[in-house]
């Protein structure tokens, strides 16, 4: 077959991991692939190095951004045209909200046997404004009109995406976001000793972390704010922020301010392969954003044994089922997050009881190999169905 992803931006990012991972996996099998997005700018870092080292084709169109901007999407609307009539792909296969609605349109109109979208979380939430959201709504339910198979990450995206009018029901199917599950699974023993002596953790120290962009929605204050509150009951543990963004200098004056100075590690932007290490050094990981589709750092840390503690936003209650593979709590609620926090360092083996169920439940479902295997069959059965010449 010859697959065409279309994606926004490549940042350092789950769904772009999980892109990239789709991407060199069906190439691996023998299709020829194209990857096309939109310029990759900003402190969250770029995986374009990657699918170039890895032998992908690579297309970047400038007017493909992330922002609404009517004269560039037009722009980026030809351009997006042009690329997939020169490519004639079998299949074209979108990604994130941007790239998503303009690359439907377009390789609807360029008659594309095959056209499916992934979700990986809903552009529209209740965080934004009224006149925004119902924007997001408008274009999703156009978008819609312009493809065959709708995927998502999480059966929860699924019911928010039709609840909103996207779509109907027997579009849509659910295919977990892989990831490389055996370096989390069979971690080099070093890792954990490694990461912590690069970031100065002394090996008495327990370490809460968090992996996510530092920026809007991603919930790091509730974990500054909750963690101020039983700091000095727990003089031996500290928190560990992984990642970078526009809100680390915000983040780091409120820190101060509430006296964590010293007791928060930031470890910087990392690359996709240092992942496994971090959550190696943590022994609790705490995710705590206010949305996201299925976070990958859910199964990541489950499947290294971490055990984890969840806003239930999302999907994740599909991964983290309380009291049995981790604490799911309600979102924003400070006063829950202290005491899923206060109860899993003081109980360990409940905390290694959660983390065990965890992992079993996570081992296959969360396999690139996995995701691939799907992907590959929604490809295959969607081109017999439209007479498409994929093999």
């Amino acid at each position: 077959m010859k697959i065409a992803h279309i994606i926004t931006r490549m940042i350092r990012g789950g769904a772009q991991e999980n892109t990239l991972l789709s991407v060199i996996g069906q190439q691996a099998q023998g299709h020829q692939l194209l990857l096309i997005t939109g310029p990759t700018l900003g402190p969250e870092g770029t995986l374009i190095p990657d699918a170039k080292d890895a032998g992908i084709d690579f297309v970047e169109i400038p007017e493909l951004v992330r922002a609404v901007d009517p004269a560039l999407d037009v722009r980026a609307y030809r351009a997006l045209r042009k690329a997939i009539r020169n490519f004639k792909p079998d299949v074209v296969h979108t990604h994130s909200s941007k790239a998503g609605i303009i690359g439907r349109l377009a390789a609807s109109h360029e008659k594309v046997p095959f056209i499916c979208h992934t979700i990986h979380g809903l552009p529209f939430h209740p965080y934004q404004g009224r006149f925004i959201n119902a924007l997001y709504i408008i274009a999703e339910r156009l978008a819609a009109r312009y493809c065959h198979r709708i995927i998502s990450v999480c059966d929860t995206m699924t019911e928010k995406a039709l609840a909103a009018g996207i779509g109907k029901s027997e579009m849509f199917c659910t295919v977990y976001s892989g990831m490389k599950t055996d370096i989390f699974l069979n971690p080099d023993h070093d890792y954990r000793q490694q990461f912590r002596n690069s970031h100065n953790i002394k090996s008495s120290e327990i370490i809460i972390g968090k992996v996510a962009r530092l920026f809007e929605l991603k919930g790091h204050d509730y974990l500054l704010e909750a963690f101020a509150r039983i700091k000095d009951q727990f003089p031996n543990v500290r928190l560990m922020f992984v990642g970078d963004g526009i809100w680390r200098a915000r983040l780091e004056r409120k820190a101060n301010h509430l006296g964590l100075s010293g007791r928060i590690v930031w470890t910087g932007l990392l690359h996709p392969e240092q992942v496994p290490e971090a959550v190696s050094a943590m022994d609790l990981l705490v995710h705590c954003s206010m949305r996201e589709g299925l976070a990958r750092v859910l199964p990541q840390a489950l499947l290294a044994g971490k055990p984890v503690i969840s806003f239930d936003i999302d999907g994740a209650k599909e991964i983290v089922i309380n009291n049995q593979t981790g604490w799911l709590i309600p979102p924003e609620d400070i006063n829950a997050l202290q005491q899923a926090i206060t109860e899993a360092l003081n109980d360990p083996a409940k905390a290694k009881i959660y983390s065990q169920n965890g992992r079993e439940f996570c081992r296959r479902k969360f396999d690139y190999r996995t995701m691939n295997e799907d992907l590959l069959q929604i490809y295959r059965e969607g081109l017999a169905k439209n007479n498409g010449a994929g093999k």
